[in-house]
């Protein structure tokens, strides 16, 4: 059959007149269709009255009545939405195009549909709408790799480790490459559930014919940092052997290599494989790093220093690895290397804080605390300003000089009047420490008074009066939130969540229209999400509280949003469901006081 028309290069073909159906190609360029396309399209193939029965003919009903429906292709309806969303992606509506090719996406099987919404939600920096569209993607075409690269990265971002290792494995067994171990050096540098992702990764290499992907080595060496990190040097040991003959010149093997050898004291070998790494990527400030440890820790502290400044040297005096160094010397206790390495940028002109940052820190260790003062004092503004400060004050506290402590943090808020409230938040926090919390108390007390609008400071000490039993005492810090910032999302959802959570009498609408606000005003706050759902669970309506704490749980996978899921899976009828994420929670962590409040009220979910 002949094409009727083409948009913008796609050509849509129709064997009836119950629609158009899309090729494949749909969409993948911008489409804007003329008024008179656009009608003739909308008319689809329905005959037009002629000129010779007048304006209306003999038609005095709707034509089309007893026509059949259109089950199949582009109708109306779905010309219109997508209409509508290329309309707002030329006008920078993202979100609204998102919408309307998402919608599309689910109303025909066209994965061109659904990269397009992921694209535009991109683009938009739409959170919940790239994951919902990076979802549907993935469901129309499992095969491909960016929508799980995508989900992945939402997975981890939110901190649900299981789920982004899951992602990267389906990318491995579809032959792409999952990036596993990069993945595994950040879960072993936040703490992630090691043994939970070991077991993953395990039952990934256990499968029949693992070992023939193309990217099988990466997943080897992931699996090995992990085991690594758990102190099973062993296995790990075996992975890296292996991958070692699969490919001896991957850089990454040599870096894992160095570690596990550091890990288990091996101070010979971790140099070895340093040297090894360094030789196959010079410019790796990584094997650098190593190649210094494994030097300090053989207690070569002349050779190391011989070999960094020659290192320092073939790369240009590079500032960041000079610092980098230094900390590297002072956190293995050598602190007249680390000095001497940052003698070179003091004469600058521009000093970089991190240098003074760590000056304070190896003057202090030399047991010099005024001119450690000092240096931590000529910490600007900066990423380095509240640590420096933070270490000055921890370190005449730890002097026994509280006194002095405090009044340095109350010059260094005249000083400095942009970290005014982090800065009595930091005096807060110490004196809670030092089991002083009348003296936080009247601290924070003191500072409201003078400056009464101060969010940060009153949603600190609603948060604290919440922990004391002090409900209308926080509520009213809250409320004074909103009467200088009525939509305040976190000060809207902390109250709202709190008379939901007491299940206050007569309070539960007031409690629900707070969080209705809290989340017109962030939506794709997973906090938020957690207090609707319970809310209306609190309200007798578990059927709609369900979706909103699954979709809570999806980007904040922590106990408390899992003890309101499970709950409301219990009350549904669900238990199993409960009692499976239930056990999940309490393999990930030790500490889950919240879960084991729920098994106090509901001992069947034990797993």
């Amino acid at each position: 059959m002949r094409p009727r028309f083409s948009l913008s290069g796609t050509v849509l073909m129709g064997p009836t007149c119950s629609g158009f159906s899309l090729v494949s190609s749909m969409l993948r360029h911008s489409i804007l269709l003329p008024l008179a396309a656009s009608a003739l399209l909308l008319s689809g193939c329905q005959s037009t009255p002629s000129s010779q029965d007048g304006p209306l003919g003999t038609w005095a009903d709707d034509p089309m009545r007893n026509a059949p429906p259109i089950t199949r292709g582009l109708d109306a309806a779905g010309l219109s939405t997508l209409l509508g969303a290329e309309l707002a992606g030329q006008r920078g509506d993202y979100r609204y195009a998102s919408q309307g090719y998402l919608e599309a996406a689910k109303r025909y099987r066209e994965p061109a549909l659904a990269e397009r919404a992921t694209f535009a939600a991109r683009f938009g920096n739409e959170t919940s709408l790239i994951e919902a569209s990076a979802l549907r993607w993935r469901e129309l075409a499992p095969q491909a790799e960016a929508p799980n690269r995508l989900l992945a990265a939402f997975s981890l971002q939110r901190g649900d480790w299981l789920d982004s290792l899951e992602q990267r494995l389906d990318i491995v067994e579809a032959g792409g490459h999952g990036d596993v171990t990069a993945f595994a050096e950040v879960a072993v540098a936040e703490e992630a559930p090691l043994k939970l992702i070991a077991q993953q990764l395990r039952g990934h290499l256990a499968r029949p014919n693992a070992d023939q992907l193309p990217h099988h080595s990466d997943v080897l060496l992931g699996t090995a940092l992990i085991e690594a990190a758990l102190g099973d040097t062993a296995p790990a040991q075996r992975r890296l052997d292996q991958v070692e003959l699969l490919d001896p010149e991957s850089a990454a093997l040599w870096l894992v290599k160095a570690r596990l050898a550091l890990e288990v004291e091996d101070y010979p070998t971790a140099q070895r494989a340093a040297q090894q790494g360094l030789e196959l990527a010079p410019d790796d400030v990584r094997f650098i790093l190593l190649l210094a440890q494994a030097e300090i820790r053989l207690n070569n502290i002349s050779a190391a220093e011989v070999q960094t400044n020659a290192l320092l040297e073939s790369h240009g005096g590079n500032e960041d690895l000079r610092l980098s160094l230094a900390q590297l010397y002072l956190e293995e206790g050598h602190p007249e290397p680390a000095q001497r390495l940052l003698q070179p940028l003091i004469g600058q002109s521009n000093v970089p804080d991190f240098a003074y940052y760590l000056l304070g820190a190896i003057t202090q260790t030399q047991g010099d605390t005024d001119n450690a003062l000092l240096y931590y004092r000529q910490v600007s503004e900066g990423n380095e300003f509240l640590p420096a400060r933070a270490a000055a004050a921890q370190m005449l506290i730890e002097e026994d000089r509280l006194l002095d402590a405090r009044a340095f943090l109350r010059i260094e808020r005249m000083r400095f009047d942009n970290y005014f409230t982090e800065l009595v938040m930091l005096e807060v926090q110490l004196l809670d420490e030092m089991n002083q919390p009348a003296d936080a108390d009247a601290l924070l007390d003191r500072e409201i008074s003078r400056t009464p609008d101060d969010a940060s400071l009153l949603y600190m000490r609603a948060m604290r009066r919440w922990e004391a039993g002090n409900i209308t005492g926080m509520e009213q810090d809250l409320r004074q939130i909103l009467r200088t910032d009525p939509d305040n999302a976190e000060a809207l959802n902390a109250l709202g969540y709190t008379l939901a959570d007491l299940n206050l009498p007569g309070r539960l609408q007031e409690a629900f229209e707070l969080i209705e606000r809290a989340y017109e005003a962030d939506p794709d706050n997973p906090a938020v999400l957690d207090s609707m759902g319970w809310v209306y669970f609190r309200l007798g309506k578990p059927e709609e509280a369900l979706p909103w704490l699954e979709s809570a749980y999806t980007q904040l996978p922590d106990q408390e949003v899992a003890a309101h899921l499970a709950e409301v899976l219990k009350v549904l009828g669900r238990d199993e469901e409960a009692r499976q994420l239930i056990q999940q929670i309490m393999q990930r962590t030790n500490q889950h006081p919240v879960i084991d409040g729920l098994l106090e009220r509901y001992p069947e979910l034990s797993p």
